[in-house]
C-alpha cells in the first residue's frame, strides 16, 4: 500500500489518534506475541490495566490458546494472511470473570519499515458487539417463541405483512379456515383469496395501515371457498397493527374464531321460536311464559284478543288487572311457593269477561318449569285454559245432586223404617231366613243413605254450608268408640296405639267421620291383609292420627289427587271397590276446615299411611 502518510506529522499527535480512537487498537510485536501497545478502549475491551503491556498476549489471555488464536496469530505473523472476525465468539476472563463475549475485530501482519516484506508483529483492530449480539439472539427467540406460539394455537392466525398484505404466517387453523394449502404463504391476501373480492375485508386491512387503530368484529359473516365451493362461515376476529420502532405500522395480526356453529344454532333456535309462536298463537288456549324467576316474558295472540289490552302493556299488571279482585292476592301466593320449590303451579281463578265490566269467567292456570342441562329451572311454560262453561255444569251437577239427596232423604228413611219393622215381624213369626234377607235390605239400604249423606255434604261444601259444632271432648274415647263399630263391620284386625292424647277442641262427629271414612278405606283397599293399624300422638299443640293399611297402595302421581272431589285411583283392580271417590275429598274439607291438614303416604303395592293433623285447643293457628 502507497504511504500517504505526510512527513511533517509529529509523533504526538499519532500517539493522540491512537490512544483516542473509538475502537480497541493495539501492536502485537515479536514472535513471543508481545504486547507492546494498547490503547484504553483496548485495555477496556480486556478487562485489564497498563500492566499486561510489555508482556506475552497469551500469558495474559491463556483462554484464548484452546480457542485457536495462537495458531490465527501465527498465521497472521508468519504468512502474513489478513484474519477478520465477524461477531465470533470468544470467552474470556474479563475482571475475573470467564464468560463469553462477541467481537468484529482485524488482526493484520505489521512491516519492518526498513525491510518492506519483513513481518515484525501484529496489528489489532476490535470492536465489542457483544450487546448487539445477545439482543439480535433475543429477538430471534422472541421471534421463534412468537412464531411458535402462532403455529400451536387453537385459534387461527395469521400475520400480514406491509401494505400489500403478504401473508408472512398462517397456522394450520387458519389455512384450514381459508380452506387452502400452505403455499399461499408468501402471496399477497387477495391472490390467495380471489373470493374476498367485493367483501370488505381487505379494505378494512389496509386502512389500518393508515388509522393504525385495532379493528374487531363479531360474528361478522364472510364467504370462503372451503372443499371446493363457496360456503358462508361467521367468525370472531381482530385485526391489530404491530408497529415499528417508529411507530409506523408495519404489519396486521389477524386472530379469528369460527363461531359458525352458535350462530347457526342461535338462528335455528330463533327459527323453532318464531314456529312455536306461531303454534302457541293457534291454540284455544292462552300459552304464557316467563324467566327463572317467574316474570312473565311471553303472552300468545289469545290473551291480547281476550283481554283487550295493549302489546306494550306490562304483562304481569295486565294478568293483575284482569283477575276478579281479592283473587290476584291468592294465585300470586301460591305461584311464588311453586317458584322457591320447582313444584308444578296448578290453580283455579276468575278473569273478567270481555266486554263486560261486572262478569267473570273461570280459568285453570296451569305451569311447569323448563330445566337447562345443568338441572336449573330455566324457565316456565304455562296456559290458562277456559273452564267456565264446565263449572256452570259443575255447579248445576252439584244443585242437582243436592236436591235429589234432599228427595231421596225422606223416602230412604221410610224404607229403612218398613224394613226394620219387617225383619222384626219376621223374627217373632219364627221366619228367620226371611228375616235374614229383610236384616240384608237394611244393610243396602243404610249403604245408600251413606252416599245420600256424602253428596248433602259435598253440596253443603262447595256452598260453603258444611257447619263444624265444635266442643271439648275425649280424643281417646272417639277412637275407641270409631274402631269399636268398624271392627263390628270388618274382618281385619284394627290395632290401636295411642298415648293418651286428651281433650280436643273441635267437631266429635264430624272427626269421627274422618276417622270412620279412613279406617273403612283401609279395609277396604287391603283385601288381602289381616291388619289395619291406627295411631295417636300428640305433638306441640296438635294431634296427630294415622291409619296404616297394607294393601294395594297409591302410584306416587297419583297420590296428590286422592282429595279431589269424585277422584278415584284407577288401575286394574277399581272395579272391585265400589264408591263415588267423595269420603277422601269430604274427609279433607273437614279437616282443613278444622284447622289442620291431611296427606298419604303409599307405595304401589305395599300399602298406604293416611293422616291428619289438627289443633288441640281453640286458640291454635290453622296449619299452612
Amino acid at each position: 500500500m502507497k504511504n500517504i502518510l505526510p512527513s511533517n506529522v509529529s509523533y504526538e499527535s499519532l500517539v493522540t489518534l491512537f490512544s483516542q480512537a473509538p475502537v480497541a487498537l493495539s501492536l502485537i510485536m515479536g514472535d513471543n506475541f508481545i504486547i507492546h501497545t494498547a490503547n484504553p478502549k483496548s485495555l477496556e475491551l480486556w478487562g485489564k490495566d497498563e500492566l499486561c503491556i510489555g508482556k506475552p498476549l497469551f500469558e495474559i489471555f491463556p483462554e484464548l490458546k484452546s480457542q485457536g488464536f495462537e495458531e490465527i496469530f501465527n498465521n497472521v505473523y508468519k504468512k502474513g494472511e489478513i484474519f477478520k472476525g465477524d461477531k465470533l465468539s470468544i470467552f474470556l476472563n474479563k475482571y475475573d470473570v470467564y464468560e463469553e463475549h462477541f467481537f468484529d475485530f482485524i488482526y493484520s501482519p505489521v512491516y519492518n519499515s526498513q525491510n518492506s516484506s519483513e513481518i515484525i508483529g501484529v496489528s489489532v483492530v476490535a470492536t465489542e458487539v457483544t450487546d448487539q449480539v445477545l439482543s439480535a439472539r433475543k429477538l430471534k427467540e422472541s421471534e421463534y417463541k412468537f412464531e411458535d406460539l402462532i403455529k400451536n394455537s387453537d385459534y387461527s392466525i395469521a400475520l400480514y405483512r406491509s401494505k400489500d398484505l403478504i401473508i408472512e404466517l398462517a397456522n394450520d387453523p387458519m389455512l384450514k379456515t381459508w380452506g387452502k394449502p400452505k403455499s399461499v404463504i408468501g402471496m399477497k391476501l387477495e391472490d390467495a383469496l380471489p373470493e374476498l373480492e367485493g367483501q370488505p375485508f381487505i379494505g378494512l386491512l389496509k386502512d389500518i395501515f393508515e388509522t393504525g387503530e385495532t379493528y374487531t368484529a363479531k360474528e361478522d359473516k364472510v364467504d370462503l371457498v372451503v372443499d371446493g365451493k363457496l360456503q358462508t362461515f361467521y367468525y370472531n376476529f381482530s385485526y391489530k397493527p404491530l408497529k415499528n420502532s417508529q411507530g409506523e405500522v408495519c404489519a396486521i395480526y389477524n386472530v379469528a374464531v369460527d363461531v359458525t356453529h352458535l350462530v347457526n344454532g342461535r338462528q335455528e333456535i330463533q327459527k323453532n321460536e318464531q314456529e312455536l309462536r306461531k303454534m302457541a298463537d293457534s291454540m284455544p288456549q292462552i300459552v304464557w311464559t316467563t324467566d327463572h324467576k317467574g316474570v312473565l316474558k311471553y303472552m300468545n295472540e289469545k290473551w291480547f284478543t281476550f283481554s283487550k289490552y295493549d302489546r306494550e302493556m306490562d304483562l304481569t299488571e295486565s294478568v293483575k288487572n284482569m283477575m276478579k279482585p281479592g283473587v290476584y292476592e291468592r294465585v300470586d301466593q301460591i305461584w311464588k311457593e311453586c317458584i322457591q320449590t320447582g313444584k308444578p303451579f296448578e290453580v283455579e281463578c276468575e278473569f273478567l269477561s270481555p266486554n263486560t265490566i261486572e262478569e267473570f269467567r273461570w280459568f285453570l292456570a296451569r305451569a311447569v318449569p323448563s330445566y337447562n342441562e345443568k338441572g336449573e329451572v330455566k324457565e316456565w311454560i304455562g296456559t290458562f285454559t277456559d273452564i267456565d262453561d264446565f263449572k256452570k255444569l259443575q255447579n248445576q251437577k252439584d244443585n242437582f245432586l243436592g236436591i235429589a239427596s234432599h228427595e231421596l232423604k225422606t223416602p230412604l228413611t221410610s224404607l229403612k223404617l218398613y224394613t226394620q219393622v219387617i225383619e222384626r215381624n219376621l223374627s217373632q213369626n219364627g221366619d228367620q231366613k226371611n228375616a235374614a234377607i229383610a236384616s240384608k235390605m237394611d244393610s243396602q239400604i243404610e249403604l245408600l243413605n251413606g252416599l245420600v249423606r256424602d253428596l248433602l255434604d259435598v253440596t253443603k261444601i262447595q256452598k260453603g254450608q258444611i257447619q263444624l259444632n265444635k266442643s271439648y271432648f275425649d280424643f281417646d274415647d272417639l277412637i275407641d268408640d270409631v274402631v269399636t263399630e268398624q271392627q263390628m263391620a270388618s274382618r281385619h284386625k284394627i290395632l290401636v296405639e295411642k298415648s293418651n292424647v286428651g281433650k280436643v277442641f273441635a267437631d266429635r262427629h264430624r272427626i269421627a267421620q274422618v276417622m270412620s271414612n279412613l279406617i273403612g278405606n283401609a279395609t277396604k283397599y287391603s283385601p288381602e291383609a289381616e291388619e289395619v293399624h291406627v295411631k295417636a300422638h300428640v305433638s306441640g299443640d296438635f294431634i296427630h292420627f294415622s291409619v296404616k293399611d297394607f294393601g294395594i297402595g297409591i302410584p306416587e302421581e297419583k297420590q296428590p289427587k286422592v282429595f279431589e272431589q269424585y277422584y278415584r285411583v284407577s288401575g286394574s283392580k277399581e272395579h272391585t271397590f265400589p264408591g263415588l271417590g267423595l269420603g277422601l275429598y269430604i274427609s279433607s274439607e273437614i279437616i282443613k276446615r278444622s284447622g289442620g291438614k291431611i296427606f298419604v303416604n303409599s307405595v304401589e303395592g305395599k300399602g298406604s299411611d293416611f293422616c291428619f293433623q289438627i289443633p288441640t285447643n281453640k286458640g291454635v293457628n290453622n296449619i299452612n
